[in-house]
């Protein structure tokens, strides 16, 4: 922001206009420094890459994709189904693997930093389609990082600091940051007039993002609805050239050859909507600094009910809300869509709202959450920083990662049958290994629930040895995870001990 004064000004109206001009350069330049030690702080938490969650299944898509590009099968059993996370990106990073001949987990922090990248360059732009003022996109960044609630979010797509920590390696993170870049764009083309070529280029980043993370591509379509809406009312969309992209994004998806998109509507099912039933809870604690956002969405939608944030969040819990009603509560993986709408209208409320008492009364309100935010996400600290030079009460918010199962690669190789159950059973497939139960759903494995129920029959106390004799010869165990140490068979050796009383066992 550049202020010129005229030589001919009075004095007192050139040190008005200073005066205006210095708290939202003071602003600016905080809000820029604040951000940027955020990012220095996500940099440090690649370089760790802490593993909770997701990762397993995520280093075993790569694992498989970097050994068998063509036919990878599933990446979690030896078994030669398709699966959902076979995507345009996890196929990028598995070509990466293979031809510089990088670790799987070098290469995911390889994807840590191009999907933060993508997020941060993303939300930049896009909220230059929103506001001009100059700290909008920094207080943006802050806001979606912060503006949540008391107690973190932990679930991959969801973009606050400490669930960012542990899910930035994810194609949920790369994805949504292509998102973020995708609505811009299409503000753009909307603005503009965009020819055919455009609008097709579209419609193929919008299959892309769908095919890289399904739950963050309902996020995009929510938000890219809520831009056309909005720009309808201002000016014609060129309706042809928009069903043509999306004809382009549904052929992408038809066309992408490593699994059925289209199938995963059936088979999603009861399964999936219990594992996010707990997106439904403690709203007030993982929530609850989001009204702010929503008390912002207020004002701008009695200034103009079209306003593309107004539309988002209300097309978000029209979504969210029939998700909670009908029961597939898998629906609520929507839920940043309601939460980024309502993170940006506070921000924009207090760099651009009408009358400079009305933007200070917003600011103050913004530090405010973002300071109570700040306090919520402090955990992540915990990843960068150790635990003993962490106050006790920081201390407290912070979530031990997993060790890991480096300590069987030296016997279990690449392809090896491992039966495991729990933590392990999502984590050994990320070294190579394959399980026999997956430790994630298989949406595509149509005998997932008998390997589910053979593992737990294996690690029965009372299980005959003979019984798991015949497991074995079936699934072609070769080694054995004991969680607990305590199995206790003639015909398993055992071979290493690992963290936590863990115990690798030889099948004889």
């Amino acid at each position: 922001m550049t202020v010129r004064f005229s030589p001919s000004a009075p004095p007192g109206e050139a040190g008005a206009r200073r005066a205006a001009v210095r708290p939202v350069v003071v602003g600016r330049t905080a809000a820029l420094a604040v951000a940027g030690l955020v990012l220095v702080l996500m940099a440090l938490v690649i370089v760790r890459l802490p593993w909770a969650g997701d990762l397993g299944v995520h280093a075993a898509t790569v694992q498989r994709l970097r050994h068998s590009p063509l036919d990878p099968g599933d990446p979690l059993v030896d078994a030669d189904t398709p699966s959902p996370y076979y995507s345009p990106w996890t196929l990028l990073l598995g070509a990466v693997a293979r031809v510089s001949g990088l670790s799987v987990f070098v290469v995911l922090r390889l994807a840590a930093v191009a999907g933060l990248a993508l997020l941060v360059t993303g939300v930049w732009r896009y909220v230059r389609t929103l506001s001009a003022h100059r700290a909008a996109p920094a207080l943006a960044l802050l806001s979606l990082l912060l503006l949540w609630g008391t107690t973190p979010m932990l679930w991959s797509g969801f973009p606050g600091l400490h669930s960012l920590a542990l899910t930035v390696s994810y194609p949920s993170t790369f994805a949504l940051g292509l998102a973020f870049h995708f609505w811009a764009w299409l503000a753009g083309a909307l603005r503009r007039g965009a020819g055919w070529p455009v609008w097709l280029a579209l419609g193929a980043l919008w299959g892309v993002i769908l095919l890289c993370h399904q739950f963050s591509g309902v996020v995009a379509t929510v938000g890219a609805a809520a831009t056309v809406l909005a720009a309808g009312r201002a000016r014609r969309v060129v309706w042809p050239r928009l069903g043509a992209g999306v004809v382009t994004g549904v052929v992408v998806l038809w066309v992408w050859p490593y699994y059925d998109f289209f199938a995963l509507f059936g088979a999603a099912g009861g399964g999936l909507d219990a594992v996010h039933r707990g997106l439904y809870g403690h709203p007030v604690a993982r929530y609850g600094l989001v009204p702010l956002g929503v008390a912002a969405l207020v004002p701008r939608g009695r200034r103009d009910r079209w306003d593309p944030l107004v539309l988002f969040a209300g097309l978000a819990v029209a979504v969210v809300g029939a998700g909670w009603v009908s029961g597939h509560y898998a629906w609520g993986r929507a839920l940043p869509a309601v939460v980024i709408p309502a993170q940006l209208a506070v921000v924009l409320e207090a760099v651009g709202a009408g009358r400079r008492r009305l933007r200070a009364g917003w600011a103050v309100l913004l530090a405010g959450g973002l300071l109570v935010g700040g306090w919520g996400q402090a955990g992540a600290l915990g990843y960068v920083v150790p635990r003993g030079a962490l106050p006790e009460v920081v201390e407290g918010r912070y979530r031990p990662p997993w060790a890991g199962y480096h300590w069987i690669t030296p016997w279990v190789r690449y392809g090896d049958v491992v039966m495991a159950e729990g933590r392990a059973a999502r984590q050994v497939p990320a070294y190579g290994a394959y399980t026999v139960a997956p430790g994630y759903p298989g949406f595509f494995l149509a005998d997932e629930e008998r390997r589910g129920a053979v593992t737990g029959v294996y690690f029965g106390e009372r299980t005959p040895a003979s019984v798991r004799r015949g497991i074995e010869r079936e699934y072609g165990v070769r080694w054995v995870v004991d969680g607990g140490g305590v199995l206790r068979d003639a015909g398993l050796r055992e071979v290493a001990r690992g963290p936590e009383g863990q115990v690798l066992y030889a099948v004889r």
